[in-house]
């Protein structure tokens, strides 16, 4: 017995059942950035959502009641991962700038399927307010990272923007990118004249 009348069993069981429901979540997540990779957002339904994870759709519905909060954690999912090594860099880089410029980079690469992900997933909050808290989290966190380099206001504006803008210019050219270009490119936004 474990303090309070549980037993040691009783423990495991909720703890398996807890492990189990968050690998469930994290499958069917995957499965829908897989489908907004693929079709696009619009490919998102819990039907097709199911068959790319091999489930039910009434489990995918148990685990997400609504279309939006499928979207949501799908792009909470990307995002999350994203301001964690933003964090990272704003806590332990020497240069955050350049930590940055090579994570804009992977979009040409390894990164890719996600960042596209995440770019059809935020373009959707526009007209999906419920994405839009998470849709808002890189910017927030490439904006913490450009106030450690300036404080000016208009300059961490320029630099989000750019950011943004070089972020969609990589999905849509569709070649590797040179993290050093952009660096070079995203330090120029911190320099602005006048300064």
């Amino acid at each position: 017995m474990i303090g309070g009348g549980t037993t040691v069993v009783e423990h495991d069981t909720v703890d398996g059942r807890k492990l189990r429901g968050q690998r469930r979540r994290a499958q069917i997540i995957e499965a829908t950035l897989t489908i907004v990779h693929r079709d696009g957002a619009a490919g998102v339904t819990h039907r097709t959502v199911a068959k790319e994870a091999g489930i039910t759709t009434s489990l995918t519905l148990y685990y997400f009641a609504t279309l939006d909060d499928l979207l949501v954690a799908a792009l909470t999912s990307v995002t999350d991962a994203y301001t964690q090594r933003i964090r990272q860099l704003v806590d332990t880089a020497d240069d955050p700038v350049d930590g940055l410029a090579r994570l804009v980079a992977e979009s040409a690469g390894p990164g890719r399927e996600r960042a596209l992900a995440e770019r059809e997933l935020s373009t959707l909050a526009a007209r999906r307010p419920a994405l839009r808290p998470a849709a808002r989290r890189w910017r927030e966190s490439v904006a913490e990272l450009a106030r450690t380099q300036t404080g000016d206001p208009d300059a961490v504006e320029a630099f989000v923007a750019l950011c943004d803008g070089l972020c969609a210019a990589i999905l849509l050219d569709g070649h590797e990118a040179d993290p050093d270009h952009i660096r070079t490119v995203l330090t120029g936004a911190l320099l602005r004249p006048g300064r």
